[in-house]
């Protein structure tokens, strides 16, 4: 039997950029409380949480990059379907798995998909952080709280609004889509930079934000105050139906089963497992696994014409060996009038040689869909998935309003295309499959009131219980248009926030201490 860690204030299920942004605001606000990170997944590489653009190791950098430089989430995992993962998964290589390699059943979202690695998507993210706005944003305590609590959210994933700059032919790209898409665009929603979670360095690098720069204790993760134990899955939380003790969890590489105590349980593993944990615990409200939410993926590139643009091909700067796009730019979406959010990234092309070949521009439009209660996680708890949880079948459809967005969408696209360059649509664009962002929300979403529609209360609190909050995509209650990190990263300020005010500040009042205080 493993050794069995004793009692501590916090458990965090979950290492990705949420579970870390939980631990640090806690580090912050009760130094000294004892916390405990798990995670079913492994590293990959050596360091726990580090962004795969960063690594040391070569190779795994070199296959990250590669897979990455689309500009297409689903293709993280490569172009072909992850096969069957087996029952052993100590033998599972950690990185990203599609849903159905793991026994669930996702013929609703075919191309959805999960992390099985320590840090989970926050190692593999693009990055990009655009700030949610109009029906995108859940203000429950109104727009000051709501202001202040994304600006903690971009301090502690360190966006920059302009980490690439803008190019001169970045700057013609701007102007074309400004063309196009500047008369329906809202007050300070015309075409501009991305903000990323990048941190530009004087030697010209570009780092990313993993889990490990949010919190850089991860990377010595065995101590009185922070211990983080990878390859240990979560297989159940402990509850009396009010009060949660902590965790049940699995050592993947042994089999050996333990509890964890704790005075505060936070969830924040994904917007797929974060309920299916849930669920495998009995704690099934009625609203858990529904409102699945997923923005449509049209995803298209164009060859810019650069005569049009005024540019010669060597006058473009050459971005580096660790950098596939030369810059990074926004179509911020403006509601009704331009309801679209695009993510651009215009890239080089060489030869075997290292001669230039041309330029293209990616024109990825975000679509969105309605929030739709069947579209949902239904779990079975009689026949378990590959890791001995409930087995997901994922129900997802496109309303009617939804496919005529799309191809109001398609038309969008083709206009800006058609500015830049030669587009043909039938040549350069696709819908992908439902799953394909990997930027899913709502299946355990927060509400005002407890009324059969919410998993959980504006702080992440799940209704019922004291001591039990969730944290990331799962608990974003809007229809999300853009990148869904920073709007997620939200609610683990506030789960954050409010477990600091169950600890109190200073050091924190210990375990037996944190399982009496108050809601």
């Amino acid at each position: 039997m493993s050794h069995v860690p004793r009692p501590v204030d916090v458990l965090i299920v979950g290492s990705g950029l949420m579970g870390a942004a939980v631990a640090r605001i806690v580090r912050e606000g009760s130094p000294g409380a004892r916390i405990h990170m798990v995670d079913g997944g492994v590293p990959i590489g050596s360091a726990p949480g580090q962004h795969l653009h960063d690594l040391r190791d070569e190779a795994l950098r070199g296959a990250y990059i590669e897979q990455a430089s689309p500009g297409i989430q689903s293709l993280y995992l490569g172009a072909a379907v992850t096969p069957a993962v087996s029952s052993e998964l100590r033998s599972v290589t950690p990185g990203m798995y599609h849903l159905s390699s793991f026994d669930e059943d996702a013929a609703g979202m075919p191309a959805s998909a999960f992390a099985w690695n320590a840090g989970g998507m926050g190692v593999h993210w693009t990055a990009a952080t655009p700030r949610p706005w109009g029906d995108e944003v859940f203000a429950f305590d109104g727009p000051d709280m709501w202001a202040r609590d994304l600006g903690e959210a971009e301090r502690l994933l360190g966006v920059h609004d302009a980490p690439f700059g803008v190019t001169n032919v970045g700057g013609r790209i701007l102007e074309v889509l400004d063309s196009v898409f500047g008369p329906v665009s809202a007050p300070g929603r015309h075409p501009r930079t991305m903000p990323m979670a990048v941190a530009p360095r004087e030697d010209g690098r570009l780092p990313r934000t993993g889990p490990n720069r949010i919190l850089p204790r991860m990377t010595a993760p065995n101590g009185e105050d922070f211990t983080l134990s990878t390859g240990t899955l979560a297989v159940a939380l402990v509850h009396d139906g009010a009060t949660v003790r902590g965790a049940r969890v699995r050592e993947v590489a042994t089999g050996d089963e333990y509890e964890i105590e704790a005075g505060v349980t936070i969830v924040a593993a994904d917007p797929i497992r974060t309920p299916q944990l849930l669920f495998a615990s009995g704690i099934r409200p009625e609203a858990l696994g529904r409102h699945l939410n997923e923005h449509a993926f049209l995803t298209g590139q164009v060859i810019a014409d650069l005569e049009r643009l005024e540019v010669a091909l060597d006058e473009i700067p050459d971005p580096g060996p660790d950098e596939w796009v030369a810059g990074s730019y926004w179509l911020p979406h403006s509601g009704a009038a331009q309801p679209f959010h695009g993510q651009i990234m215009d890239r080089l092309y060489f030869d075997a040689t290292g001669a230039r070949l041309a330029y293209s521009v990616g024109l990825a439009l975000y679509v969105p869909t309605e929030i739709n209660p069947e579209n949902r996680l239904v779990f079975d708890d009689t026949k378990p998935d590959v890791a001995g949880l409930p087995r997901i079948t994922v129900r997802f459809t496109h309303s009617e309003a939804d496919l005529a967005l799309i191809e109001q969408a398609r038309a969008s696209q083709r206009a800006a295309g058609e500015a830049l360059g030669d587009f043909d649509p039938e040549r350069d664009s696709a819908l992908l499959p439902p799953g394909s962002s990997l930027h899913y929300t709502g299946t355990a979403r927060s509400g005002a009131t407890d009324d059969g529609t919410s998993v959980c209360d504006p702080i992440g609190r799940v209704w019922g219980f004291s001591n039990l909050y969730l944290a990331g995509g799962a608990t974003v209650p809007t229809a999300v248009v853009g990148n869904s990190t920073l709007t997620g990263m939200v609610t683990a300020v506030r789960a954050g926030r409010a477990v600091v005010g169950r600890l109190g500040g200073g050091r924190a009042h210990g375990h037996a201490a944190a399982l009496n205080i108050s809601r």
